[in-house]
């Protein structure tokens, strides 16, 4: 419904993207050795972190001339070393991987499916909570955005707002900016999808190895009515401290203001990634209308 902007993370500018495009693609040209990749990806996060050689070797507390070698190659790092540079750069579990792997040696996070035995207790508690929830909307989001699970209330919210109709997508982004999706019923878009390209610029930058959200930034941003300007960051521009969605239809309008949970500390890619959207009313009439829809769902 709305991305609450308090719980994400400033991670760096998108004015460097042509220099990471640039740079990953020099990465899939050059020999595939574990220095020249190692290399490459600190360079790339030093970019996205604004961290000079001297800044990063202060914060890891290693010479500026050893992280040099580190970084051209001359000198292979120890896996101890490997985590202090990435502790250092403030790196998410996925993107730690990618560095020791660089590096030359194992992953070091599991990615455990969801729906796998060993997360059954954290599956258990993401349902606790949407269904904590109800009558109001709750999504579990993974950091593309997808939508991996919802409560009875977003399925009935959605339903409304969109006249029955199925909605063409599972991706809270897609949503947003496809004119035959939840688009054509926000009444304050220019906001929510504004901030919502300003994280996803951000994300673009917190894991410069995937390819997936910028193919999904070209692909949102081909839809009409889309400002030229969002091709770029803003640089000044910073998280709202409240972002309110604001629907309307056939007379109905709904208003909900967002609170998300992470799961603190995790040791498992997946939940590091995971993000639990919950949907508050901002009036008495969007609460009032939400009751009545589970009234009306619960008699049918």
């Amino acid at each position: 419904m709305g991305v609450s902007t308090s719980a994400l993370n400033y991670l760096g500018g998108h004015g460097d993207d042509d220099h990471r495009a640039a740079m990953l693609a020099a990465m899939n040209t050059a020999p595939d050795t574990p220095a020249h990749g190692l290399g490459s990806l600190l360079r790339e996060w030093r970019t996205t972190r604004r961290f000079s050689q001297l800044d990063l070797a202060l914060a890891a507390d290693i010479s500026a001339r050893h992280l040099s070698y580190v970084e051209t190659g001359k000198s292979r790092p120890s896996r101890e070393m490997v985590v202090r540079l990435a502790d250092a750069l403030g790196l998410p579990l996925r993107e730690r991987n990618v560095l020791l792997q660089a590096a030359g040696y194992a992953a070091h996070y599991p990615e455990t499916p969801l729906a796998a035995p060993e997360l059954a207790r954290i599956q258990r508690a993401i349902d606790f909570i949407i269904a904590q929830q109800e009558p109001y909307p709750a999504f579990v989001i993974n950091r593309h955005w997808d939508i991996v699970q919802a409560n009875a209330a977003a399925a009935r919210v959605n339903g409304f707002l969109l006249a029955g109709r199925p909605s063409p997508h599972a991706n809270m982004l897609r949503h947003v900016f496809d004119p035959a999706d939840l688009r054509a019923a926000l009444v304050n878009w220019e906001d929510v999808a504004g901030d919502l390209i300003h994280h996803l610029h951000n994300e673009i930058a917190a894991h410069p190895s995937d390819p997936v959200p910028r193919r999904l930034l070209e692909e949102i941003l081909a839809h009409p009515g889309v400002p030229q300007g969002w091709r770029q960051r803003d640089p000044g521009q910073r998280p709202s401290p409240l972002l309110t969605t604001i629907f309307e239809r056939d007379g109905q309008r709904l208003q909900f203001f967002s609170s998300i949970t992470v799961f603190a500390a995790p040791r498992d890619v997946t939940l590091d990634e995971l993000r639990i959207e919950c949907c508050f009313p901002m009036d008495d009439a969007t609460a009032a209308f939400c009751r009545r829809l589970a009234d009306e769902a619960a008699r049918h």
